[in-house]
């Protein structure tokens, strides 16, 4: 028989214990006059609830272990500061704070440096966001964050700005079962539209080659540099065509040059 066994910093995650409520509650009552024992048990017990945090994060480039181990001070930051008189499930209360652990960790070690007081502006910005939302039950603006902080609208605007991860061109932003449509399918290159393809001899035949549509489309897209969006509602079609079609001509291209 085939055991599904995925082994994270050694631990085996097929084995992991799931804690009834009953005894969540005990061990809570335990660690709370210092019981190591007890609050290693909620430890293990909850290591699953780590897993389906990180399962979020695992697509950007960091080691899952890494993730993992983040993920754990985060619960045990949870576990240490949970107060059972509170009705709020122990879940509920420790998702946030896993979560806000492994955020940490990635700006931290974000491949883009950002100066120090840019980062603890944004981190308090955060902080002040968070407390604003329980106070008021919404979403606060930007001059509110600013009003509370005291400090410039526009600050407060590049320091979150400067926190955020960056984004691979690649990276699939819609998909409708065929070709997947990335981010570099929607960015536009103005400065491609002088024309400096149409120097090249080859790329003129290789051109002519192709149906009328397909050399329009190739026209606004990267002599004039629109993004397949603004294609689309040129030509009256939808954007997962033109990226088809734009694949297509460009592959179509590829044997005349």
């Amino acid at each position: 028989m085939i055991v599904n066994k995925v082994e994270i910093c050694g631990v085996n995650t097929s084995k992991l214990p799931v804690l009834k409520n009953s005894v969540m509650r005990e061990l809570f009552m335990k660690v709370q006059q210092g019981d190591t024992a007890a609050r290693e048990k909620l430890i293990n017990g909850n290591l699953r609830l780590v897993l389906s945090v990180i399962q979020r994060f695992t697509n950007r480039g960091e080691y899952v272990d890494d993730l993992f181990q983040v993920g754990c001070i985060g619960l045990m930051k949870a576990i240490d500061n949970f107060d059972l008189n509170q009705n709020v499930k122990f879940s509920t209360y420790a998702v946030p704070m896993i979560i806000g652990e492994i955020r940490r960790y990635l700006r931290d070690n974000n491949p883009i440096r950002v100066s120090r007081s840019l980062r603890d502006i944004a981190y308090k910005a955060l902080q002040i966001r968070d407390n604003l939302v329980f106070k008021n039950s919404r979403e606060p603006t930007i001059n509110e964050i600013a009003s509370e902080l005291n400090i410039p609208r526009e600050e407060i605007v590049f320091a979150l700005d400067a926190i955020q991860e960056p984004i691979s061109l690649f990276e699939p932003i819609y998909h409708d079962g065929g070709d997947p449509i990335f981010v570099m399918d929607q960015i536009g290159d103005e400065k491609n539209a002088d024309g400096n393809w149409l120097e090249s001899i080859s790329v003129k035949e290789a051109l002519r080659k192709l149906n009328d549509r397909e050399r329009l489309i190739l026209t606004l897209r990267f002599f004039e540099g629109k993004t397949q969006m603004e294609v689309a509602d040129e030509i009256g079609i939808s954007q997962a065509q033109v990226s088809r079609l734009e694949k297509a001509a460009l592959n179509h291209m590829k044997k005349y040059m």
